[in-house]
């Protein structure tokens, strides 16, 4: 059974940092493209960022570029996104994303090219 489960997030302060993973199990996590992506409340869901299967391509939405990192440690099947400089609009609901493929970074933020998701782990930056 694939299982993708989301950790570490919470409140914090407006400039303040967090970072929230993802466990993944059941399939070939070191084959796998991954990324992150957040739905705030009303809105649709939104790529934060994404990373090859390598750990040596990423790429970001320009709101977090400079501020959020992702990673990922294929010997753990974990991914991370460590997030810096916190503003109150990122507050959402953060999901991990995987692909059983090469990373289509033509059409990355579009939700329907991931194979597998997350239950989500919420992030809330108060000012």
């Amino acid at each position: 059974e694939v299982q993708l489960v989301e950790s570490g997030g919470g409140s914090v302060q407006a400039g303040g940092s967090l970072r929230v993973s993802c466990a993944a199990s059941g399939y070939t996590f070191g084959s796998s493209c991954m990324a992150w992506f957040r739905q705030a409340l009303g809105t649709e869901r939104q790529g934060v960022a994404i990373i090859s299967a390598s750990g040596g391509t990423t790429w970001y939405a320009d709101s977090v570029k400079g501020r959020f990192t992702i990673s990922r440690d294929n010997a753990k099947n974990t991914l991370y996104l460590q997030m810096n400089s916190l503003k109150t609009e990122d507050t959402a609901m953060y999901y991990c994303a995987a692909r059983r493929a090469f990373c289509n970074f033509a059409a990355w933020t579009d939700t329907h090219t991931y194979t597998y998701w997350g239950q989500g782990t919420q992030v809330t930056v108060s000012s």
